[in-house]
């Protein structure tokens, strides 16, 4: 009988060729035949699924250790599914055309996920949804050690705060890279440059932890080449230092291990996508999702760089990502607010474009929890709403007592360690946000700087005022940083109902706005940021 693996231990026990819709189907195979470099040495291996409804599906398996060999799926059809192997080495008779059947039935679990399925970006749509089309809302936190050095205790616990807070999203790195050289178990993901050698069993302990985001209803974000070209730790950017070759193959057997979880695919970590490197990560991407990503992909570009153009054509590529850099200085706060990331936007093909990476919580002793805010608020409307990512100093690294950053300027104990930092303010009014935006139709903001009769920011940068609307300017949003008197254009006269939502006490209360001579007066108190929601209730 067929044997179906669920490696999400919080599902219930099931019938051994029983699943739910959206949950991993798992088959070991065991090859016939042992390998010197079974990457090298077997060019394709997989699975055809052929649905209840008749579509087919081929998935790449992956090599497990020693003659192990494995395929991962996740069912996005209920009823009964056929599947038959194929190997380019067709004397293996463990891999080859092997035949099998499943069952999928109806997913009663209450995580998201589960209930509406992967995410995916429509298209033409500036946002991400779930299959069945509910908006998806991108709330990101930069764990890039957390897989690594965890311990199980340790991850339950971060993740359980995080879906708690209102993340959604948790991006972190697949491999060795310059933050970290290797896991807590000692190992490495590969050996290698030239001709490299994957490391099953590191691979093996990153499936539990991917596995575990999923369980608590979130979604993987694996970076899967680091890419940051440095003097010091240059050596441990797989993205960076490996061959064309080997970069596509290393991520190939990323995708194929863990596409049967509910991922979103970073390609590419803080690295240079433009100039001189434009072609080859051009061609890593169309290489590596050639036969059409099973998820959605990313790339999260070097800080205050911007891939939008450079990209625009690029059909494998999902989200254009941006990294906003890690200080509140007058240059960062420029890029954005008025860079390319909110002046080019509308200028091409429709995607989300998110920061994936803004100023970091105590990366500075300057940096307060009002940064945080300003840059999260700004993220999220002055681009098309889709989302936007949160870090600090100490989850990043995975910080514990006594611990040191590797390669990087280390801020020593004055940076709070991984469990005290998912406490810090700006930590917890993110997740404020993020339950705000989802009392509205976030999906249909867009940016409207042309309601504002002045921009406070064109005078102080951190003074930058973020005006979005829905079509029709039935809904408008405005961000105001610092207390301020904003004026907006009313040439028609319209009513509103104003509200003003407070970002740090987390309260929503009702405001007014002014009208005059066609221009309508908002007043933010109390020196510090406030967010005014007016929804149009008439038309004079």
């Amino acid at each position: 009988m067929l044997q179906v693996c669920l490696l999400l231990s919080a599902l219930p026990a099931l019938a051994t060729d029983e699943l739910p819709l959206w949950t991993k189907f798992e088959k070991t195979f065991h090859s016939s035949k042992e390998y010197i470099n079974p990457i090298y040495d077997v060019q394709s291996f997989g699975v055809s699924f052929t649905s209840p409804s008749g579509r087919v599906k081929v998935v790449n398996g992956f090599w497990d250790g020693a003659q192990n060999w494995k395929v991962r799926f996740a069912p996005d059809e209920t009823g009964s599914w056929s599947w038959e192997t194929f190997c380019s080495d067709k004397g293996n008779e463990g891999l080859s055309k092997i035949k099998g059947a499943f069952v999928c039935n109806v997913n009663s679990s209450n995580r998201a996920i589960y209930r509406h399925g992967a995410i995916i970006h429509p298209k033409g749509s500036y946002y991400l949804t779930y299959t069945n089309g509910t908006p998806f809302f991108w709330v990101g936190c930069t764990a890039w050690n957390g897989t690594l050095k965890s311990t199980e205790q340790e991850w339950d616990e971060y993740l359980s705060n995080r879906a708690a807070t209102g993340f959604t999203v948790i991006q972190f790195v697949t491999t060795q890279w310059r933050g970290c050289d290797k896991n807590s178990l000692g190992q490495v993901a590969f050996e290698g440059s030239g001709r490299i050698k994957i490391n099953p069993d590191f691979f093996k302990h990153l499936d539990t932890k991917i596995d575990k985001i999923n369980e608590h209803g979130l979604v993987a974000a694996p970076v899967l080449l680091w890419a940051l070209a440095t003097v010091q730790g240059r050596e441990l950017s797989p993205g960076y230092y490996l061959p064309e070759a080997e970069a596509v193959l290393l991520a190939r057997y990323m995708v194929a291990r863990y596409g049967a979880n509910h991922v979103i695919w970073i390609l590419g970590g803080d690295g240079k996508y433009t100039g001189e490197t434009e072609q080859r990560w051009k061609n890593i991407g169309r290489s590596v999702f050639k036969e059409g990503p099973p998820g959605v992909v990313a790339l999260h570009p070097g800080g205050t760089s911007w891939i939008g153009d450079v990209y625009a054509d690029e059909s494998w590529l999902d989200v254009i990502g941006y990294q906003s850099g890690h200080s509140n200085s007058a240059h960062a706060l420029n890029f954005i607010n008025k860079g390319q990331v909110a002046a080019r936007w509308d200028r091409l093909p429709p995607r989300p474009i998110i920061n994936m990476e803004p100023v970091y919580e105590e990366i500075q002793p300057n940096i307060t929890a009002a940064d945080i805010r300003n840059a999260a608020y700004w993220s999220v409307l002055n681009t098309p709403t889709a989302g936007f990512t949160y870090g600090s100093n100490g989850i990043w690294p995975w910080l514990r007592k006594g611990e040191l950053i590797l390669n990087h300027a280390d801020k020593g104990e004055r940076t709070s360690r991984w469990y005290d930092a998912i406490k810090l303010p700006g930590s917890l009014q993110v997740g404020y946000l993020a339950r705000f935006m989802r009392t509205m139709e976030w999906w249909t903001l867009k940016p409207a700087p042309e309601l504002l009769v002045e921009q406070p920011g064109d005078k102080v940068p951190a003074e930058f005022v973020s005006v979005s609307q829905t079509e029709g300017g039935r809904t408008i949003v405005v961000y105001i940083p610092r207390s301020a008197s904003v004026k907006l254009y009313n040439l028609a006269n319209c009513r509103y109902d104003v509200k003003r939502f407070d970002p740090v006490s987390n309260q929503l209360i009702n405001a007014e706005a002014i009208t005059k001579g066609g221009i309508l007066n908002i007043v933010a108190p109390g020196g510090k940021d406030y967010v005014f929601v007016l929804k149009k209730v008439s038309q004079s």
